[in-house]
C-alpha cells in the first residue's frame, strides 16, 4: 500500500504550475497529471483518507464532503477507501433541493457554498477534503455547512497547503491534514 511520502513525491513531480491563471497574478496548480498517473492518484488518495482513520486504521468519521469541483474528484474515493458516504458542496443554485448556503471570500473573489439541508445527519463526524488549501475561507464556509446540519468537522485533508497565504489563521482549531505546503 502506498504510503504518505509517495504521495508528497507524486503532487512535487506531477503538479504543473500555471501563471496568471484564472486571472493575472494567480499561480493554478494543475493537478490533472497526477490524476492521469494511476500510482500516484491511488497514493493520494490513500494518504488523504488517513485522516479519516485513527492510529489502528479504523473509521473514525461517518461521511467524507467534497468542495466543488476538484474536491469532488478526490472526496469520493476518499469516501469509497473509507467504506462511508459522501456528500458535495457545491457552488449557489447547483442543489435541487432545500440547502443551507455560506458566502465567502477567496484568493481572487468571492464565492457561494450550498449542501443539501439532509446531507449530515445531527451528529455524524465529517470529513473535509479538497485539493488546495489557499485563504482557508472554502474550508471555513464548508464547516458552517457541516455545523448547520448539526454535523461535527472532524478534520480536512488536502493535497496542498499555500502557507504563504496564511490560511490556517483563519480555519481556527479545525486539524488539516495536508500532503505538501507551499
Amino acid at each position: 500500500m502506498p504510503d504518505r511520502r509517495t504521495a508528497q513525491e507524486a503532487l512535487k513531480r506531477l503538479t504543473v504550475d500555471v501563471a496568471d491563471w484564472p486571472q493575472e497574478g494567480v499561480t493554478f496548480k494543475d493537478i490533472t497529471p497526477v490524476l492521469a498517473d494511476h500510482h500516484a492518484f491511488s497514493a493520494i488518495i490513500t494518504a488523504l483518507a488517513a485522516a479519516g482513520r485513527d492510529d489502528h486504521g479504523t473509521v473514525v468519521v461517518d461521511k467524507v464532503v467534497g468542495m466543488e469541483a476538484r474536491g469532488f474528484i478526490l472526496a469520493a474515493p476518499v469516501a469509497l477507501a473509507l467504506g462511508i458516504g459522501f456528500v458535495p458542496v457545491r457552488k449557489a443554485g447547483k442543489l435541487p433541493r432545500a440547502a443551507h448556503a455560506v458566502s465567502y471570500a477567496l484568493e481572487y473573489g468571492e464565492a457561494t457554498l450550498e449542501m443539501h439541508q439532509d446531507a449530515i445527519a445531527p451528529g455524524e463526524r465529517v470529513l473535509m477534503v479538497d485539493d488546495v488549501l489557499a485563504t482557508g475561507g472554502t474550508a471555513v464556509a464548508t464547516r458552517q455547512l457541516i455545523e448547520a446540519c448539526g454535523g461535527i468537522a472532524t478534520g480536512a485533508s488536502v493535497l496542498m497547503e499555500l502557507s504563504f497565504l496564511d490560511p490556517r489563521s483563519v480555519t481556527g482549531d479545525l486539524p488539516i491534514a495536508t500532503l505538501l505546503t507551499i
